[in-house]
């Protein structure tokens, strides 16, 4: 599996299959899996549906680094079009965005201002941003920024983070926000990166996402536990209920398309989901990373082509 989730990788940062991909009638049948389409009204009919089965949403306009400030304008109109969208419809749903779309790796500053009216939009309209963590590059660049926009007059708690469980780093981290009262997405970890900066066993991995999951839980802040791993979603039940944390004081966040029955069995059971839904067509890294996490997604997607 290593060795697959390591060729996926090297494939998603493969331009000339990314275009192929991208363009191809063939790609976009086999994103549908985890991708909620390719326009924004796509995206707003899942959510939708996704609300009527009983589960938030939170909505990601895929693309990743973007090579000019006009591109990097572009990518965060389609956020606010989204937020005014969101509060017209009355979805249950708010925004997640990836710095790099914003123009981060052109310029940090631009990055930072586009964010800023994002999330002084996301507050006129009683809604909230999530800032997607990316390689570990960009993590102490990524953190300031969203530690200087929560202490903005008036932005407190419309903004949050994304804290990766297979960084070294992330328990220091944690204890940060936690001073600030940050919301903070729990995922492990989707990129490669070196045993200098991340534990490179599962098993590692596994154990510090379960010893921050209890650190999360008993800040008393809402925060958002990103798993499919029945065993991380296990320790965080016991966590809560040996701490008298009541379920709604959390939620369990899963991505589109992935695990649809442990989504229905959480809700059932009194717990708060939230669902991951991408949209877009810049579709291609982020489905390379799905496969890369949990290679048993490419023998599903192949069983349902074969039965069509």
């Amino acid at each position: 599996m290593p060795v697959l989730r390591s060729a996926f990788i090297a494939l998603s940062r493969n331009r000339s299959l990314r275009r192929f991909s991208e363009r191809s009638r063939l790609g976009n049948k086999l994103s549908s899996r985890f991708v909620a389409g390719l326009e924004i009204e796509d995206a707003l009919r899942v959510a939708a549906s996704v609300n009527r089965q009983g589960m938030s949403v939170t909505l990601d306009s895929l693309g990743e680094s973007v090579t000019s400030e006009a591109e990097a304008r572009a990518a965060a109109d389609i956020y606010h079009q989204l937020l005014d969208l969101i509060q017209a419809r009355k979805l249950d749903s708010n925004i997640s965005v990836k710095l790099t779309q914003m123009g981060l790796t052109l310029d940090p500053a631009l990055a930072e201002n586009i964010a800023l009216e994002l999330t002084q939009h996301a507050q006129s309209t009683g809604s909230f941003l999530r800032i997607d963590m990316e390689d570990s590059t960009l993590t102490d660049v990524t953190l300031d920024i969203v530690r200087r926009i929560h202490a903005a007059p008036g932005l407190r708690g419309h903004i949050g983070i994304v804290i990766q469980a297979y960084l070294y780093r992330s328990q220091a981290d944690i204890d940060q926000l936690m001073t600030e009262g940050i919301r903070v997405r729990l995922c492990k970890g989707a990129y490669k990166e070196p045993a200098a900066v991340a534990f490179p066993r599962k098993a590692d991995v596994d154990a510090n996402y379960v010893k921050l999951t209890g650190t999360l839980l008993s800040s008393g802040i809402y925060h958002g536990l990103a798993t499919h791993d029945p065993a991380m979603i296990a320790a965080a039940k016991a966590y809560a209920a040996q701490h008298n944390i009541a379920p709604g004081k959390f939620e369990f966040q899963m991505l589109f398309g992935v695990r649809r029955d442990l989504q229905r069995t959480l809700i059932a059971e009194g717990y708060n989901v939230r669902i991951y839904t991408p949209f877009g067509r810049e579709w291609y890294p982020y489905f390379m990373r799905r496969l890369a996490e949990r290679p048993a997604n490419v023998f599903f997607i192949a069983k349902n082509l074969l039965r069509q």
